[in-house]
């Protein structure tokens, strides 16, 4: 089964820990016949680096149609949340504020589901003849995940409905509208006409794709306990040549850089949020001694991590 991985985390590009992020508000609704949309607000912390990010995934099962979907997934950042309009208030808007109590800056997580009932309505009495006609008619016989940055466009109908101001059936009218838009701007920016290649012949198999993907998630797990290229590969029953030319495709570094980077990213929330000694967290992460842990560190870093502890 295709499963999607975190938008969040992928903005933050590594795990997002339990209670690093406070929640400042959580919608969850549905327009009767048309989208399920899911809004999830967080206070921004200054020690994440977050981009903008946004997902479209398709998810198609054969012998059961009613589980299909269509899901548009974004994360934003830069918008102001107000604790007492829960909305950006046109102080905000205007930076007529400088001081508000009210007001806090935001990361923004937003999703977007699609039945092929509501979809297919857009395609009717038309050919399949491109891939966005395929996935609205869900006639293309694979489910995938798309990546790619936020078009400007993409992200101003997303920041309308975080800010309207609409309530019972004209909210309803107004989400279904921007998210027609959005729908719209999302396949223009995010899907195009042509389905995605790769140059490893063997990625073109969903399973093989999937394994990869898996592949990331278990690094992911065990940042504390290092892994082997061979008890990866044995995990997600995947050949370690295939598993290694096919990670390095699908996102663009390779296992071990990938797993250094996170590893250290993590040791740095473990020193300066938590305030773990350089001895815990270098035990935490499996280094056999302070000295490797200190060298890696600087390596990603730049600095020592004795350093960022008095930051």
């Amino acid at each position: 089964m295709h499963q999607p991985l975190d938008i969040l985390n992928i903005a933050n590009k590594q795990p997002i820990m339990l209670g690093q992020m406070y929640l400042l508000q959580d919608v969850d609704r549905s327009v009767p016949g048309s989208v399920h949309y899911h809004i999830k607000r967080y206070r921004k912390e200054r020690q994440l680096n977050i981009d903008d990010s946004g997902m479209l995934v398709y998810h198609y099962e054969k012998n059961d149609p009613s589980e299909n979907y269509l899901e548009l997934k974004f994360c934003i950042t830069g918008n102001a949340y107000c604790r007492q309009k829960q909305t950006e208030c046109d102080s905000c808007k205007l930076s007529a504020s400088k001081t508000c109590v009210e007001k806090i800056e935001s990361v923004d997580v937003l999703s977007f589901s699609f039945k092929p009932s509501y979809l297919t309505q857009f395609i009717k009495g038309k050919k399949n003849t491109s891939l966005s006609e395929e996935v609205l008619s869900f006639t293309h016989k694979s489910s995938f995940s798309k990546i790619l940055p936020l078009c400007g466009k993409t992200r101003m109908a997303i920041e309308a409905l975080l800010n309207h101001t609409y309530t019972d059936t004209r909210e309803n009218i107004f989400i279904n509208a921007q998210t027609q838009i959005l729908l719209l701007y999302s396949m223009d920016c995010m899907l195009g006409d042509k389905e995605e290649t790769f140059a490893c012949k063997f990625l073109a198999n969903e399973a093989d794709r999937e394994k990869i993907t898996k592949a990331r998630e278990v690094l992911l797990q065990h940042i504390g306990e290092p892994l082997t290229i061979k008890e990866l590969s044995r995990k997600v029953a995947i050949n370690e040549c295939y598993l290694k030319k096919g990670f390095k495709e699908m996102f663009g570094t390779t296992i071990f850089d990938f797993y250094q980077s996170q590893r250290m990213e993590h040791a740095k929330y473990l020193l300066y949020d938590k305030g773990l000694s350089v001895t815990e967290v270098s035990l935490m992460l499996g280094y056999s001694s302070i000295s490797h842990f200190s060298t890696a560190f600087k390596k990603h870093t730049g600095i020592k991590p004795c350093e960022l502890l008095l930051h």
